[in-house]
Formats: C-alpha cells, structure tokens, sequence
C-alpha cells in the first residue's frame, strides 16, 4: 500500500478522534483506571474484553514487526512501544515509512526468540479465545452501543481495535514469504477471526531461520 495511503489514514484517523468522535465522559479517566488496575465491578464485560484485547495487539505487531527491522529505514520497536499506549496512532507511522521486506538476514536476538517462540503465540491466541468468549456470552452488546455512541475512549478504542485488525495484513504477507510460507487462505483466515486468528498465526507459523553474525555460531 503506498505511504501516502497509511499517511493519510494516520491523519484521518487523529483528525476523527479528536474532532468528530463523541465527546469524553467526566469518568473516562475513573474508567481507565478501574480497567488498568482489575477493578471491573460494574464495567460491561465487552468493555473490559476490549480493553484487554488492546494489550494483546502491540504484542501480535512486536512478532512480526521486529523480525523485518533488520532491513527497514527505521527501527519498528520505539513504534511498537508506542502501541501499547495509542495502538494505531503509533503503527500506522510505522507502517508509512517501512519499505515491503520479505527477507531476513539478521542473527535471532533473545528478545527475537522469545517473539518467535510457539509458547507465546499460543499463549496470546488462549487470551485472546477467552476474551473473545468473555465479550459474546458475557457482554451487554446494547449497552455497549450506547457507550460507543456516547463516549470517545469506547468510540475510538473501538476504531482503534477494527484498524489493527483490518491493517495486519500489511506486515502478515511479507511475514509469511520470510518463512517460505505459501498456504492459501491463510491471510483471509486471519481476518475472519479479529485477534485470535492472528494470534493462531504466531503460534502455528514456520519459525525464521537464524543467520549468526561472524563470531557468534554456538552463542545462545
């Protein structure tokens, strides 16, 4: 996708969420807090379902982000960081200024191995069963239409989650030609399953082939 498209979706997306999405409620700031800290007495379930799911993303991005760093223009991890804060609002940046990657030709790093690991990704893809779970048997949907309508932080964490969501594919297909992967289909099943089948993804794909630097064959 050209740059000036993730530019433009970046800019759109700033300019909705703060002019044109609902006003703040006077708790949105007691919300936040009572969903950071497990206080969730009171809180619709979808709401806490979502909140956790925003956690989940920065870490689906860190697997395949930082395994394409080694040839990019910019480090992905101060943006992958960001995520965990402002999701979106920090990747697409990321995403407008990488160039398409489908290689790897670096050393796995500790942090690399541990994003690489089957147990994580099959870890993330449990949280993210169970919060879907939680949110469709649990959750008052009505309820939750009406904070969408009424609250910004629900409104634009909504649209935050459907853009991550909807822009993982970005970075998935040259995920995927690093590790000589060419099942069909696997692209469209990740999106029809929002989260969990990109955290499937992490736990069933091929792993990178390790490439050590001079000096470093045997060290762990």
């Amino acid at each position: 996708m050209n740059r000036f498209v993730f530019w433009g979706l970046w800019l759109g997306f700033v300019l909705y969420a703060f002019i044109l999405a609902p006003p703040d409620r006077p708790d949105t700031a007691d919300l936040i807090l009572r969903l950071s800290t497990g206080a969730w007495d009171g809180i619709n379930p979808a709401v806490v379902a979502l909140f956790n799911a925003m956690g989940l993303w920065p870490m689906v991005y860190a697997a395949v982000a930082l395994g394409e760093s080694h040839g990019q223009p910019r480090r992905a991890w101060p943006f992958v960081v960001g995520s965990f804060a402002v999701g979106a609002f920090a990747l697409l940046p990321y995403l407008a200024l990488r160039t398409p990657n489908s290689g790897f030709s670096g050393p796995l790093s500790r942090l690399l191995r541990l994003l690489e690991s089957r147990w994580l990704g099959a870890m993330l893809a449990a949280g993210a069963i169970a919060l879907a779970i939680f949110a469709l048997t649990q959750g008052d949907w009505p309820d939750f239409w009406q904070q969408w309508q009424t609250s910004r932080f629900i409104h634009v964490m909504t649209l935050d989650f459907c853009a991550l969501w909807l822009l993982f594919p970005t970075l998935l297909e040259d995920d995927m030609a690093r590790r000589g992967l060419k099942t069909p289909g696997v692209i469209a099943a990740v999106l029809a399953l929002p989260l969990v089948g990109a955290c499937l993804y992490l736990a069933l794909r091929p792993a990178l082939v390790d490439h050590p630097a001079a000096g470093e064959v045997g060290v762990g």
